[in-house]
């Protein structure tokens, strides 16, 4: 999945050593979206794509990232990891899905256009009566 927006928020980086004794590292960002709405989603950038990917308060960026959630002690938590991170600029049209193409209008009818009020239409019209074919 991918979001952008301006990274309003870099938090403290994190680091340490797991139990298996494998040193980690996790930086934290905070990106507020530029819609009409505007979101404020936390993001990580984790082991070597903490340097891999700096960013700094202001950056516009375009962020590709996974969601994945975990139990711990009955209640569940949800990081959203980033694994690519690239600056936008601000100022160019967002990317649209291309347009798919209109097909072709068939041939105008033959004939001079109608004109005046189009013909009364009446209930009896509708109604049928007994001789009506229609299953219902």
């Amino acid at each position: 999945m991918e979001i952008e927006g301006k990274i309003i928020v870099k938090l403290p980086p994190q680091s340490g050593t797991s139990k298996a004794g494998n040193a980690w590292s996790k930086q934290e960002y905070v990106l507020e979206t530029m819609e009409a709405y505007p979101k404020k989603v936390c993001f990580i950038l984790f082991g070597d794509r903490a340097n891999q990917y700096p960013m700094e308060v202001g950056d516009y960026v375009r962020v590709s990232f996974d969601i994945e959630s975990r139990e711990f002690n009955g209640r569940w938590y949800t990081d959203i990891r980033a694994w690519k991170a690239e600056k936008v600029d601000p100022n160019a049209p967002q990317q649209q899905a291309p347009a798919q193409a209109m097909p072709a209008a068939g041939p105008a009818p033959a004939g001079p256009a109608p004109t005046g009020p189009a013909p009364m239409v009446s209930e009896e019209d509708f109604t049928q009566g007994p001789n009506d074919d229609l299953p219902f």
